[in-house]
């Protein structure tokens, strides 16, 4: 293959475009599957501690609860107990099958890997230690790894 210096810069900027779109991807998508997380286990906690109070606690919590709130008779604050771990519960389960269903997890580790593994290829390129075809199948393996992540449009 040609070891021009303008073969090397193409790669480069080529390279350059792919870490750009990766960037793009994590900076939307880890918010994303930190929230779909965060949701699942507070949600499931919260469910569990609303539940556990009259578990733990018996009449004398559910008597409590009532007082605080002046409600009219304990049936009311087991409906709203139950109500609102049913509430919780859901929520954490919806957010844990939409991070599970898109594998959002894994698809930002893996474009978090690619980008860390074009960094050194890029730098590895720039000082001129690998041969271009070799630069070229590196790369080709390492944004195979990604097929969901898309090209960032050029302006």
């Amino acid at each position: 293959m040609d070891e021009s210096a303008d073969t090397r810069q193409r790669l480069s900027h080529r390279i350059d475009q792919k870490q750009q779109a990766l960037r793009s991807y994590i900076g939307r998508e880890r918010p994303r599957r930190n929230k779909l997380s965060n949701i699942s286990v507070v949600g499931s906690a919260l469910a569990a501690m609303l539940t556990a109070g009259p578990a733990v606690g018996g009449t004398g919590f559910t008597e409590a609860i009532r007082g605080i709130f002046s409600l009219g008779d304990d049936s009311v604050v087991w409906r709203f107990l139950c109500l609102a771990a049913v509430i919780l519960s859901v929520a954490a389960a919806l957010a844990t099958n939409f991070a599970n269903s898109h594998a959002l997890a894994e698809k930002v580790s893996a474009a978090e890997t690619v980008n860390a593994q074009l960094e050194g290829l890029q730098v590895t390129l720039n000082f001129g230690h690998i041969a271009i075809d070799e630069a070229l199948k590196l790369y080709q393996q390492y944004v195979a790894q990604v097929p969901f992540v898309d090209e960032v449009p050029v302006r």
